[in-house]
């Protein structure tokens, strides 16, 4: 499963990150801000529009609002 497709209120640990699906500029952010596999993440919330863009999760004790697309390239197991 990826991250996007991840409940609200659920908690999962990264798996694995495409970062080559990723501009560089994201990936390099995204990596200063704990994105890593191992790392245990949970939802917050999507979106409140229709493409449900963007995503609020829980790394941490940060929220952080990706992009629907950053959060497809990050994959999950069950926490």
């Amino acid at each position: 499963m990826t991250l996007e497709k991840l409940k609200p209120g659920t908690s999962a640990r990264i798996s694995r990150i495409d970062w080559d699906a990723l501009p560089p500029a994201d990936a390099k952010r995204m990596r200063a801000l704990g994105f890593e596999p191992g790392v245990e993440i949970s939802m917050a919330h999507h979106g409140v529009f229709g493409g449900r863009d963007p995503v609020a999760v829980s790394i941490g004790r940060m929220t952080i609002a990706l992009r629907k697309v950053q959060a497809a390239a990050i994959s999950l197991d069950a926490a």
